[in-house]
């Protein structure tokens, strides 16, 4: 039997379902993966800076796909900084034979860190009219990502931190840093956002 017709009988085993089957079928996937209604958090358009801060973080931290990674923004008033605190839980384990946190959980609180960031940016700068920078902030998404991982993650929790490179009327870019709860830096991204 030539290696083609081995690769067509294997794609015609996987096809087929039979009764013994642990794979579930389409209806109670779907019926699995409906989430129940929840009310959905939204920013209150107000021009104090300080409060729209406070109402990214918590929006962000409220986000049903971040929870899952148990990551907590925050808004420092005083130093006009968002920071994310993510808590080690065994279901974050990357590796289990080492238990090291694994890389797509920093890379998305990264990721996450630079657009609230970017968003903020945006309806800082007074270069547009309030209505005019919200919508930009809405429009904020990913265009580039680069995440260096340092170290393996093996803390308690993890903080991820972030600034911006440079900030242009439709981009911006920014150097995030994750590190552990004895400040090793575990990963480290730059990101660029368009709006």
């Amino acid at each position: 039997m030539s290696k083609l017709t081995t690769a067509i009988h294997q794609i015609d085993f996987i096809d087929k379902k039979d009764e013994h089957s642990d794979i579930a079928n389409e209806q109670e996937i779907s019926e699995c993966l409906q989430l129940p209604a929840k009310p959905v958090m939204t920013l209150n358009l107000s021009e104090n800076l300080d409060e729209i801060g406070e109402q990214l973080a918590e929006i962000m931290s409220h986000s049903p796909f971040l929870k899952l990674t148990n990551t907590c923004f925050n808004f420092d008033k005083g130093d006009k900084t968002f920071t994310a605190t993510t808590t080690a839980t065994p279901d974050l384990i990357g590796n289990a034979s080492y238990q090291i946190l694994h890389g797509g959980v920093s890379a998305t609180v990264l990721d996450t860190l630079g657009g609230l960031i970017t968003m903020y940016e945006i309806l800082r700068r007074e270069q547009d009219s309030f209505d005019e920078r919200v919508a930009k902030a809405t429009r904020v998404a990913t265009v580039d990502l680069r995440i260096d991982y340092l170290a393996v993650g093996r803390g308690a929790f993890y903080v991820a931190t972030g600034e911006i490179m440079r900030m242009g009327r439709k981009g911006c870019t920014v150097r995030m840093m994750f590190v552990d709860d004895n400040d090793k830096p575990i990963a480290h991204g730059i990101a660029s956002y368009t709006f």
